[in-house]
């Protein structure tokens, strides 16, 4: 019989030789994730990828003829590249068309101005609308204001967004664009126009996703360019009664059909386990869609494509996931959730590229407490790409946002977006706004998170409590 000390060294023996283990396979790993990085900083395929798409489809908005174009080229593309499996999945999508925008300045001090109609809104009655301004600081103010003291007014939420390298600015100021419709509509407004969310000072408007509340009147909603909107504001200084002009000619035109695009590069041991790098397909109207998101199109997609041509395979499948819908409310993002429910439990982990093509610089996590650590040293291979360790609060991305809820862990890869918000959603989102260097940088990086987490043997769940 054992005693208890040979016991416990035996347990020890053990633990320690688990752990020799386990170190080296990270160092394998990271050995051919630095040979990764090698090729895809040497490589222009990021690049090639997302010229293609702004060049030969173009703005994509959801359940437009350009988006049917754009699930076309995804296919071709990604069976050009030689992916195990390409396929396509059908998403339900809205219609909607935007028809024409116009808006001026009509009294004290008549003067054109720069405005887009947001995505969703109706339109004006035929001829437009001609009303006093009400000006808000915030959404805040405007949900405060009396009941039907906007009665006969267009209201005017003036909020700044401001200028963060994570994106922040957006979070505070975004709610006046996706709510300000409902709640102008309930104190009684005639429409309502917003600064737009940029922290850009371009004349230029930027669009994006607003809602409606069932039981309130939906009203025409739409985003004046910032210069525009220090134009009504400095006029209020001068004359506390602006009268402006709008004309709308949005339209809801039902629904149609779109479709996730996704390819897979194979796994050998685990194949029934999937590693998930995500993008979205459609874009706004207004540019080529090149920031949003085609860059991130080009990045995951590049990064697939460099661990498929190596000389050996990924322990676990790696799926690209080009998701349809998401500036129109997630769509394809829910249809994926809901569709691939019966396999989440064998999503191992998963991340999306949607905040432009400015250079990774930390990763934060959605994984067990006890995993944490272990996937800090696992993607400790980044540090030479620039890339910090983060923390374990991710989100994972837009299209992956409501897979921690069902138990998948999730990564952010944490982008530089300190300009992001100059372009997103405008006629300025173009291919001339992604600086190569950077754009080869994010694929090294995803090319190499997609390669450790394909072959890591970390329990990543349960996820930790949401605070």
């Amino acid at each position: 019989m054992k005693t208890l000390p040979k016991i416990l060294a035996g347990v020890m023996l053990a633990a320690c030789t688990a752990s020799l283990s386990a170190h080296a396979t990270i160092n394998k790993n990271h050995e051919v994730a630095k040979a990764l990085a090698q090729k895809a900083q040497a490589s222009s395929l990021g690049f090639d990828i997302v010229e293609s798409l702004t060049v030969e489809v173009g703005p994509r908005l959801a359940g437009s003829a350009q988006d049917k174009v754009a699930v076309d080229w995804a296919m071709a593309k990604l069976t050009s590249l030689g992916f195990d499996k390409v396929y396509k999945e059908p998403v339900t999508v809205p219609v909607w068309h935007r028809g024409i925008a116009r808006a001026s300045i009509k009294s004290p001090f008549p003067q054109p101005m720069v405005i887009t109609a947001l995505g969703g809104s109706v339109a004006t009655p035929e001829g437009g609308i001609s009303a006093p301004i009400a000006r808000f600081d915030s959404l805040d103010a405007l949900n405060q204001a009396p009941a039907g003291s906007l009665t006969g007014k267009i209201a005017f939420i003036d909020a700044k967004t401001e200028r963060h390298r994570d994106g922040a600015g957006y979070g505070k100021t975004a709610g006046g664009r996706s709510r300000g419709a409902i709640a102008a509509s309930q104190k009684g407004a005639l429409a309502i126009i917003i600064r737009s969310i940029g922290t850009d000072h371009d004349r230029m408007a930027h669009t994006g996703m607003m809602h409606y509340q069932d039981g309130i009147t939906p009203i025409p909603a739409a985003a004046i360019s910032n210069p525009d909107a220090d134009l009504i504001h400095a006029m209020l200084k001068r004359n506390h009664s602006v009268v402006v002009s709008l004309e709308l000619g949005s339209e809801r035109r039902g629904e149609a059909t779109s479709y996730n695009v996704i390819a897979e590069v194979r796994g050998t041991t685990k194949a029934d386990e999937i590693v998930l790098i995500g993008a979205h397909l459609d874009s706004w109207d207004e540019g080529t869609g090149a920031i949003d998101d085609g860059a991130g199109v080009a990045i995951v997609t590049a990064a697939a494509k460099h661990i498929l041509d190596l000389p050996q395979k990924p322990a676990r499948t790696i799926r690209v996931v080009l998701y349809a819908a998401e500036e129109v409310g997630l769509v394809g993002g829910k249809t994926y959730a809901k569709a691939h429910e019966a396999e989440l439990a064998k999503h191992y982990i998963a991340a999306e590229s949607d905040f432009g093509a400015g250079r990774i610089y930390q990763i934060d996590w959605r994984v067990t407490d006890s995993a944490h650590q272990s996937m800090l040293s696992a993607m400790a291979v980044s540090e030479k790409l620039g890339v910090l360790a983060g923390n374990n609060k991710a989100s994972g991305g837009p299209d992956v946002s409501m897979l921690p809820a069902l138990g998948v862990p999730v990564a952010s890869l944490r982008q530089d977006g300190s300009d992001y918000f100059d372009y997103h959603h405008t006629p300025n989102d173009t291919l001339d706004k992604i600086d190569p260097e950077a754009l080869t940088q994010n694929v090294a990086v995803y090319a190499q998170f997609a390669w450790m987490m394909a072959n890591s043997d970390v329990a990543l769940r349960p996820l930790p409590a949401k605070e």
